[in-house]
């Protein structure tokens, strides 16, 4: 970015101690690999124009993620064919605990990294928590990749409130490098972890700041309403729910003089704890729209934003404390 740039995306700091941050995230999951290369190299331009240039890049290639994509490879050659130096923007990376601790966090970091063509992270995040896990170890093997310099700070995705409270009792106890950040799933339709008591009480008190992810919901509540590509999980099963309440969403966009994604992302941007949103671009001309959600927010408000939505939300039956369990009879 030239000297005298304003950048027209804000910072945020992704929680105590964490780096400054955009507020705007950009993921990589059937993202990168929808592209030519011309045109991710278009898109990445304009992302560091305009102060966004965050990507969340991961190695998908573990458990229900064993899919052969190429899209952390592409991301790399685009990202050189863009001319950016590697302290031109922020690489969050993913250690995944799917085959953990078979597969260890410095054998992952090497893989992921280097098809990236990278030394370095800046931050990462550690996930997909289902089942039992040795947190302690995590943390400590966790803390040993940041000693090692490949990245400085990290958070958790899908992780039960328990283990990352655990967490953060280790790495207090044991002088350690805490998680900083949840990424969650959070929007318009889903809102029960992010907005629910356990991850809230961290959120309050600013232990943890948030990253919403999946705010589209694999593109459905972008208007693509039976994606061709794979998307997260259902959690709760709402999936048609969420398709049948479309419609509802662009009514209400349509009152504030917006698209449904620049509601959506304006949603998620108006919770307190927000320090960022991932999402998914693969055209130059919907990270161009997504702009419209700061306009948005600065224009309409949170508080109106929130009580005009406040009929979406369609996982109140989830249960907030991460186990996406039903609650009891």
């Amino acid at each position: 970015m030239s000297a005298g740039t304003v950048p027209v995306v804000p910072t945020r700091t992704l929680g105590p101690g964490g780096p400054a941050v955009p507020v705007f995230a950009l993921g990589s999951w059937n993202t990168w690999d929808r592209m030519s290369p011309d045109d991710a190299v278009a898109l990445i331009h304009r992302a560091h124009e305009i102060g966004a240039a965050f990507f969340d890049v991961a190695h998908y290639d573990m458990g229900p993620h064993a899919e052969g994509s190429r899209t952390d490879i592409l991301f790399g050659e685009a990202v050189r064919a863009a001319g950016l130096d590697r302290d031109d923007y922020l690489l969050c990376g993913k250690l995944w605990l799917w085959e953990y601790p078979q597969k260890s966090f410095a054998d992952q970091l090497t893989t992921s990294l280097g098809r990236v063509g990278v030394d370095r992270a800046d931050l990462v995040v550690v996930g997909d928590y289902f089942g039992e896990v040795d947190v302690p170890r995590i943390v400590r093997e966790v803390q040993a990749q940041i000693d090692s310099g490949r990245f400085t700070s990290w958070g958790v995705n899908n992780w039960t409130i328990d283990a990352v409270r655990t967490a953060l009792s280790v790495a207090e106890a044991e002088g350690l490098t805490p998680p900083t950040f949840a990424q969650l799933k959070y929007g318009l339709v889903r809102r029960s972890m992010a907005e629910g008591s356990p991850y809230g009480e961290l959120f309050r008190s600013g232990v943890l700041a948030l990253q919403a992810s999946d705010v589209f919901e694999g593109g459905i509540l972008a208007g693509k309403l039976s994606p061709a590509r794979k998307i997260g999980a259902d959690v709760g099963g709402i999936r048609e729910r969420i398709v049948a309440t479309y419609p509802e969403v662009e009514r209400i966009a349509t009152t504030f003089d917006a698209t449904p994604t620049q509601l959506g992302l304006a949603f998620a941007l108006a919770h307190p704890a927000t320090a960022n949103v991932l999402f998914g671009v693969s055209r130059l001309s919907q990270l161009e729209d997504d702009l419209g959600a700061l306009a948005l927010l600065d224009r309409v408000g949170a508080d109106a934003i929130r009580e005009a939505t406040g009929g979406l939300w369609l996982d109140r039956e989830v249960a907030a404390d991460g186990t996406w369990a039903p609650p009891a009879p």
